[in-house]
């Protein structure tokens, strides 16, 4: 045969293959639509004609009764014998924010000029010997490494951070010599462990913030085992093999106003000067915690509202403690305003916020500046949750236990992190010039009003249903 002849027949075959194949996908298509009908007019049948008490729709019911958390959470329950570990914190969001909303400078007011140059800045300590000095008024709140974060994650955020010209936080993990090298502003967090106490430590600390507990986990103690301690873990905690690590319910040697004095005397003495500041979660009695920590001499304080996340607490303290970040910001705001303390000490607020307008929402009800936490970590992440997703949940890529941990880049989340920070104030910007000022300590109450009475009430500030006048 010649090569012309075989190559026709070649095609032919391949043509004839094709062919087939193209029926037998059409044919399987068919089957597998008839099949399809066939199951689910078997299952909606079911549902339409069996009993609740054999209904598979029971389940439907039960997760409208519930919501899926609380479903999913009950199941993880009934198969633990301890307790649920939530990665990042709880769900719980709350509208108070949402029902507050910017004036609109136009003619009463004019808007700033478009070509201005909006101050950012903040002071943190400003009656401190060494007062801390910040580019913008959004700070990186404490996430620990290794109770938490890995080592490469609390890097990515250091030098995201001081990239924007801000400063990031320990948290209650042991110290970092990388972290201390690539934060230009790193605070301290003095905290209910047993690390992170010696003075060479102490030394190099932009300034210290002694925390008592946060919103998102009270003052509840907990324990690492020893088993979960890695070697390089261990020694920086300071431990021995096969030792725990604790973290107490409270700060050993403080029981009073007068321990806690002696303890902020000590730090400033120790490192020259630097803000000593105080954390705490704000309760039912946030006032009689602010002003305890006020007259201890703390240059700052920071205060947690419930919305704050966390890793590894109890959920009951997630969902079930604390109040919302907007209360414990305005109740914290009328107490500085009524011991005039604007301008002496710091006030800082955390807990939720991950939007420029809740921000600048928590600088007008009165903060000098705020903690974001969750979104920080969000933004560290960027694509690189991509190496994680779908197959495993997206902080196996941040924890110090994640799966995909050693997948992470350094200098791409603090990039991301960098970009972050940088919008989100942009935004900020903006909307200070949209407010007639020019700087972000400029923003205060007379800038922001509500459609909610109780918002009304709790933050001091006008309801939009009436005429207003200067």
């Amino acid at each position: 045969m010649c090569k012309r002849g075989e190559k026709m027949k070649n095609n032919f075959n391949l043509f004839k293959m094709l062919g087939l194949g193209t029926l037998s996908a059409a044919g399987g298509v068919f089957v597998s639509r008839k099949a399809i009908d066939f199951i689910s007019d078997k299952i909606v049948y079911l549902v339409m004609t069996e009993k609740f008490s054999k209904n598979i729709w029971e389940l439907s019911t039960s997760i409208q009764r519930f919501n899926p958390n609380i479903l999913v959470e009950t199941e993880m329950r009934a198969h633990t014998k301890s307790f649920i570990e939530r990665p990042i914190g709880g769900p719980r969001r709350f509208k108070f924010l949402q029902d507050i909303f910017f004036n609109i400078a136009q003619l009463e007011t004019l808007p700033t000029i478009r070509e201005t140059n909006i101050d950012t800045g903040v002071v943190i300590g400003p009656q401190a010997k060494k007062p801390l000095y910040l580019t913008i008024p959004i700070l990186a709140g404490g996430m620990g490494y290794g109770l938490a974060l890995t080592e490469a994650y609390k890097v990515a955020i250091a030098k995201g951070t001081s990239i924007a010209g801000t400063a990031t936080n320990t948290g209650l993990g042991p110290w970092l010599e990388s972290e201390r090298k690539a934060a230009k502003h790193l605070i301290l967090q003095y905290s209910r462990v047993n690390w992170n106490k010696e003075e060479y430590i102490l030394k190099q600390s932009d300034a210290i913030e002694i925390q008592f507990g946060h919103g998102a986990n009270a003052g509840v103690g907990k324990t690492k085992k020893a088993k979960k301690i890695g070697k390089k873990l261990r020694k920086r905690m300071g431990l021995r093999k096969g030792q725990d690590a604790v973290i107490h319910n409270r700060i050993e040697g403080i029981n009073s106003e007068k321990d806690l004095k002696s303890l902020v005397d000590y730090l400033k003495d120790i490192t020259g000067g630097v803000p000593v500041g105080v954390k705490i979660g704000a309760g039912k009695y946030v006032e009689g915690d602010l002003e305890i920590a006020v007259n201890s001499g703390a240059d700052f304080v920071s205060v947690d509202g419930g919305e704050g996340g966390t890793h590894g607490s109890l959920p009951i303290l997630e969902d079930d403690f604390g109040l919302p970040g907007m209360i414990a910001a305005a109740r914290a705001a009328k107490f500085w305003a009524k011991h005039g303390l604007k301008g002496k000490v710091s006030l800082l607020v955390g807990g939720g916020i991950s939007t420029p307008g809740e921000c600048l929402k928590m600088l007008a009800l009165g903060a000098d500046a705020v903690y974001m936490g969750t979104a920080i970590l969000f933004a560290v992440t960027h694509t690189q949750v991509l190496k994680v997703v779908p197959f495993e949940p997206p902080p196996q890529i941040a924890y110090y236990h994640g799966k995909k941990s050693g997948k992470f880049n350094i200098d791409k989340g603090a990039k991301s992190l960098a970009r972050f920070l940088h919008a989100t104030v942009y935004e900020m910007e903006e909307a200070v010039k949209a407010l007639g000022k020019t700087s972000t300590r400029e923003v205060s109450k007379e800038d922001i009003v509500t459609i909610n009475r109780d918002v009304a009430e709790i933050a001091g500030i006008d309801l939009a249903f009436h005429a207003l006048k200067r």
